[in-house]
């Protein structure tokens, strides 16, 4: 069977989008084990604004929170977001601060780099995934979607040829505005599926209430992955429920197989926070 496979936003954009990105780690570790469990291709729980947030209002090391959670996670992945050149932070660094932030990244349990780019600038990708690949990463280059009239299927599909090229291991379409039409996914995805030789994962966010139907249709074009938050930290703009997606898939041959009974624990844990 051609599972899905799901990456859990729980542990960073679905708090960073619900909450300011104020999970604590404390918060976070009692959890962990059971996350472990289920069967995520990933779990994304550093980058974006959570280095920021720790250092800025949860008076926490964020490379404490990484160690932390790698001791405890024994069979996923963990995967971040980082902002190509400009890191987790606001401005471009030099290059020789790219790789020096990506290997102390790796070093210390990232498994998966997902690097983008605002404006789909290549040239502010190459650093950090060359440096993501000579450390023993997985380099994920992500795809800003967007709409206008320059930004057609043919300029994604170029776009990924063009990541694919530098060394991407994987490639992301991230629709951090929740835009992706689900027939414009299929297509997208169907296109992009029949010329790349790496796994594509589509990222979305259910501010407009497209999520759900944009992953569904998404799935059927061939996605191998799709990103997911448990049911607490889903919906708005965040991404759609984990369960609900899962429940969605039960029966056909892109089933998860993951237990609904574990997700609904994990969502019992959540509610209160």
């Amino acid at each position: 069977m051609n599972k899905i496979k799901i990456m859990e936003t729980c542990l960073r954009d679905g708090h960073q989008s619900l909450m300011a990105t104020r999970l604590t780690t404390a918060e976070m570790l009692p959890i962990i084990e059971k996350l472990d469990s289920v069967g995520y291709h990933s779990l994304e729980m550093w980058g974006g604004a959570t280095f920021d947030a720790a250092l800025r209002f949860l008076n926490e090391d964020p490379w404490e929170r990484l160690r932390e959670i790698k001791k405890r996670v024994k069979n996923t992945k963990l995967q971040m977001l980082l902002r190509g050149q400009n890191l987790l932070g606001y401005r471009n660094y030099a290059d020789d601060i790219v790789e020096r932030f990506v290997k102390k990244s790796i070093q210390n349990g990232i498994d998966i780099v997902r690097i983008f780019d605002a404006l789909n600038d290549v040239r502010n990708l190459q650093t950090a995934c060359e440096a993501a690949k000579k450390y023993g990463g997985h380099a994920q280059l992500a795809m800003s979607y967007t709409i206008s009239p320059v930004h057609t299927i043919e300029y994604y599909k170029n776009l990924a040829l063009e990541m694919q090229e530098i060394g991407a291991d994987s490639i992301a379409i991230k629709d951090m505005s929740g835009i992706l039409l689900p027939e414009v996914a299929y297509e997208l995805v169907k296109e992009l599926k029949s010329i790349l030789r790496v796994p594509v994962e589509v990222h979305t966010h259910a501010t407009a209430g497209l999520a759900s139907m944009t992953y569904i249709k998404a799935v059927e074009a061939g996605a191998d992955i799709i990103d997911t938050a448990i049911s607490p930290l889903s919906g708005g703009t965040s991404q759609p429920a984990t369960e609900s997606i899962v429940r969605a898939f039960q029966g056909t041959e892109r089933e998860t197989g993951f237990d609904l009974e574990l997700l609904k624990e994990i969502a019992e844990y959540f509610k209160p926070i």
